[in-house]
């Protein structure tokens, strides 16, 4: 039932359990629905680099919501900008040019 609600409706688990939200499985299907539910996600699965590109190959604006750690590492950055054109406003400035690191040609 609950897995039925967060394909439905990925927001649905803002309102789950903190044992739910921290839940793999009900999370994913969350994200795959709407990225930006990553934020009601554990700490740990905001954390997880594998996890947060799930969020992020639905919706490029849900790496706001990664952990501190993946949004301070350059080079997972570039690994997921590289993935996501929409990214571009999500990744910090002082980056540079993350599209020339990332192989990506804006021209």
């Amino acid at each position: 039932v609950v897995l039925a609600a967060m394909r439905e409706n990925g927001f649905a688990l803002r309102h789950a359990s903190c044992n739910l939200q921290s839940d793999k499985e009900v999370v994913l299907e969350a994200v795959r629905k709407a990225g930006f539910a990553l934020q009601y996600g554990s700490s740990n699965l905001q954390a997880d680099k594998d996890f947060v590109l799930e969020a992020v190959r639905e919706d490029g604006r849900a790496l706001r919501y990664a952990s501190a750690e993946l949004r301070a590492d350059k080079e997972d950055l570039v690994l997921l900008a590289a993935r996501r054109e929409d990214l571009e406003s999500e990744v910090p400035m002082e980056m540079g040019h993350w599209q020339q690191e990332a192989g990506i040609d804006k021209t």
